[in-house]
């Protein structure tokens, strides 16, 4: 019953995930995006800290996944323009940061990642923020 239970509460919670993800403007893709990839680096400094190897590998993983897979994939270049091959060389930079990371099990290249992830999530709510739409010339997730 336990089980059954919990595994429930499992499908659901992913459902309710889903359906965020399915109901979310392009804007609001990007941001979760970026929620995730710092939350999965803060994540990563935490168990460097506690010495959980097995925990920070797979959370450098998931941040590394998310820039990659995620936002840097949702580069447009065409339209984009310089803004996105800058953007395409930042979230590069980041990943060799998180490897370094990984490699070393140090937590200043995660700390230097979980900032630039910072200032890009700030620029990404302002456009968001300041009555324009989003501009589909960086990033572009299709609908």
């Amino acid at each position: 019953m336990y089980t059954n239970t919990r595994s429930a509460a499992h499908a659901y919670a992913n459902v309710g995930l889903e359906t965020g993800v399915v109901a979310a403007s392009p804007h609001k893709l990007i941001i979760m995006l970026y929620e995730g990839a710092e939350f999965a680096v803060r994540m990563a400094i935490k168990h460097i800290n506690e010495g959980n190897i097995e925990k920070k590998s797979a959370a450098i993983s998931k941040a590394s996944t998310i820039i990659l897979e995620g936002l840097r994939s949702a580069l447009d270049p065409k339209q984009g323009g310089d803004i996105a091959q800058q953007l395409d060389a930042l979230y590069e930079y980041m990943n060799k940061r998180l490897m370094l990371a990984h490699i070393k099990n140090e937590t200043a290249p995660l700390e230097e990642v979980l900032g630039l992830l910072r200032e890009l999530h700030e620029a990404w709510n302002q456009i968001g923020t300041s009555g324009h739409p989003a501009p589909h010339s960086s990033h572009s997730i299709a609908a």
